[in-house]
């Protein structure tokens, strides 16, 4: 590998859009400068604010991770999109697959369908399994196709033709003809979207890039305007960053943008403290994302976004609803927390911005471990008396006091997050006790210690820039592309043709973006063995055969191999500038309007005193044993009664159980 070139003069802004916060983290050489500022209504209103606050010049490069296609798809709010199909497959997004994810549902809910009745348009056409073409597509079947098309008003067109990831001539006559006869309807082939084996995946990826297409586009329009000279670049759900150009013409890309810069920004973390494997916990307002990386970035094509298969190479994060401003209520007589979010406005009561009802934040201010008093970025000091209002309605419903239902609602909140991190550790055969609990976002540190015991983690690692790790994983990460191919089980002599043509793809998509710096290539393969339904992720050997490796793996997963045939499925390709840095060493910034001593409720709800401490003021090399609150600028930690804090060199806390603890 040839030396890594400079990074391009200007400071790097990594901005990360919450449903609470806007977070910002400026890279200029070894410092690191942290902003945070409510989001409000409009998203591109605040990270255009908050860029011009922090870089007025225009000088600087800015990375986003955008969760407007996220918001799209689950809120409904996507365009009208039309499906093209090959004729006799029009049912195929109604039918899916034969599995029951419910098994026991006597009246089982349908699939969920972006498309609407009778927007599926059919046309007569055939490609074989072999690629070779079984029935022609007369120039005149195009033609109608592409008028019912515009007939029916859409805003995208989805083409979905069988087996045209073997010969994707017909999608491309149809994509062609639809632009001809419909100006600006928002086109997406699944041969550009998702080249792959399995027509239902294949065909619900291109629906769902239609989908989200045209509000992500304008979205990142409106950015480029606004942010202007700057330079721009998106985080995909692969955990690199596109050039807005490629993001808006694949805005599948973009689905998990927030969470994937929140493992990267871990992952940064995890190699500037030097820890191994790590399970990253990042709770923000809304909700909380979690993700086990035993080494390296964990990726997956195996995601599910609202219930719809997304088999985009993507970080493999698994999300729950429970976060800091989640409403807590009752139902039958049970606390319940989330899914509902109080959001910024008017956020938790102890926003002081009259909201009845209480949010997870309301408990931890009347617990102690959030002290009233301390300022939020942007906004008001929280207000205790407030907190203990909303609180006291809700316990008096419900028959308890009112400390006895703060605690009982972290622990509700805590069972949710501890079965998140089981999903991804335990249930896939990790043993937790291996890994560093890496906790993060605003409320990641007042959780941490509380889940680490419960899922036996050997110690917690809350980052200096905890809740702004997301804007750090952005402003850290490198430009990188991945591609994949479907290819014939028959016929390996084209494997290194396929692979050379998705490297030289991912090299001309990524020249602009990475610039001078020096690109790596990785290769992998989607493997199975014969009459599997699905496959095994693995790295393309540069020794032995691939066939070796996927025996490997599959031993190493499920416990045993077969004598069946081995089949390559899927070729992939992920290109990316080089390797990023371990994140600079910085302090966290100052938290403001606290400090001395204040009385909190220990988890067996007995009253203590402990010290609220600016973690700013902490040298490296610092400790200190629970109880205590340790505040910053942009997040919270609970040092409960038995665990001990420790300052890294790189300034990260090292939380560990106190001997005896």
């Amino acid at each position: 590998m040839a030396d890594s070139p400079l990074r391009p003069p200007g400071a790097v802004i990594g901005v990360d859009v919450g449903g609470t916060f806007t977070d910002c983290v400026v890279l200029d050489g070894g410092a690191i400068t942290v902003h945070k500022q409510p989001t409000g209504g409009d998203p591109a209103a605040a990270v255009i604010d908050a860029i011009t606050r922090l870089d007025g010049a225009g000088t600087g490069r800015v990375a986003h991770g955008s969760t407007v296609a996220t918001n799209a798809l689950l809120e409904g709010r996507g365009a009208r999109t039309v499906l093209v199909t090959t004729a006799g497959f029009g049912d195929l997004l109604a039918l899916g697959r034969g599995a029951r994810p419910d098994l026991y549902a006597l009246s089982p809910s349908p699939l969920p369908n972006l498309v609407a009745d009778g927007d599926v348009v059919e046309v007569p056409e055939r490609i074989g399994a072999d690629g070779a073409v079984v029935r022609p597509l007369a120039p005149g079947a195009v033609r109608r196709a592409a008028a019912r098309v515009a007939e029916r008003g859409a805003e995208a067109a989805a083409v979905c033709l069988i087996f045209s990831f073997l010969a994707p001539d017909h999608e491309r006559r149809v994509a062609a003809a639809i632009a001809r006869v419909r100006p600006g309807c928002f086109l997406s082939p699944s041969v550009d979207v998702l080249p792959e084996f399995r027509e239902y995946e294949r065909a619900t990826c291109a629906v769902i890039n239609g989908y989200v297409g045209p509000v992500t586009a304008g979205y990142l329009a409106r950015l480029g305007r606004g942010l202007a000279p700057r330079r721009l670049a998106v985080m995909g759900s692969h955990g690199g960053t596109l050039s807005p150009s490629m993001a808006a013409q694949l805005p599948i890309t973009m689905v998990l943008s927030g969470p994937a810069a929140g493992v990267t920004g871990a992952l940064a973390v995890a190699r500037r403290a030097g820890l191994g494997g790590i399970v990253t916990l990042d709770m923000g307002g809304t909700s909380t994302d979690v993700a086990v990386s035993e080494a390296g970035l964990p990726l997956t094509s195996d995601g599910h976004i609202a219930g719809l298969p997304v088999r985009r190479r993507m970080v493999d994060v698994h999300t729950v609803g429970a976060g800091g401003g989640s409403r807590l209520w009752a139902a039958h007589g049970a606390l319940r927390v989330g899914p509902q979010s109080a959001g910024s406005d008017p956020g938790p009561a102890a926003y002081g911005r009259g909201a009845l009802e209480p949010a997870l934040t309301d408990a931890h201010v009347v617990l102690g471990r959030l002290p009233a008093g301390l300022r939020l970025p942007g906004g008001p000091a929280l207000d205790g008396e407030a907190a203990h209002r909303a609180l006291a309605r809700l316990a008096d419903a419900l028959g308890l006091t009112t400390a006895a239902t703060a605690l009982t609602a972290l622990d509700v909140a805590d069972a949710v997050m501890d079965h998140a991190l089981r999903v991804v550790s335990v249930g896939r055969g990790i043993d937790p006790g291996r890994l560093d609990l890496v906790a993060f976002g605003g409320a990641g540190g007042l959780h941490a210690c509380r889940l680490a015991e419960r899922l036996g983690a050997r110690r917690v690692c809350v980052p200096a820039q905890a809740g702004a790790l997301s804007a750090l994983g952005l402003a850290a990460a490198t430009p990188s592309v991945a591609l994949s191919q479907s290819v014939r089980r028959d016929d390996r002599r084209q494997w290194p043709t396929v692979f050379a043509g998705l490297e030289a793809d991912a090299r001309a998509r990524l020249a602009a973006a990475a610039g001078d710096r020096t690109v790596v290539v990785e290769r992998s393969a989607e493997v199975r063995y014969a009459g599997q339904s699905w496959t095994l992720a693995i790295p393309w050997p540069t020794r032995g055969t691939i066939a070796a490796a996927f025996t490997a793996a599959h031993r190493a997963r499920y416990g045993f191999v077969a004598s069946d045939e081995v089949v390559v499925e899927t070729l992939r390709v992920r290109a990316a500038g080089e390797p990023p840095a371990p994140a600079p060493h910085a302090p966290p910034a100052a938290a403001a309007g606290v400090g001395g001593v204040a009385p909190v409720i220990l988890d067996d709800g007995a009253a203590a005193q402990a010290p609220i401490i600016d973690r700013s003021a902490l040298a490296r090399g610092a400790s200190l044993v629970g109880p205590a609150v340790i505040v910053q600028l942009d997040a919270t930690t609970w040092l409960p009664p038995g665990w001990q804090a420790a300052v890294a060199p790189s300034y990260d806390l090292v939380l560990t159980r106190a001997r005896g603890g």
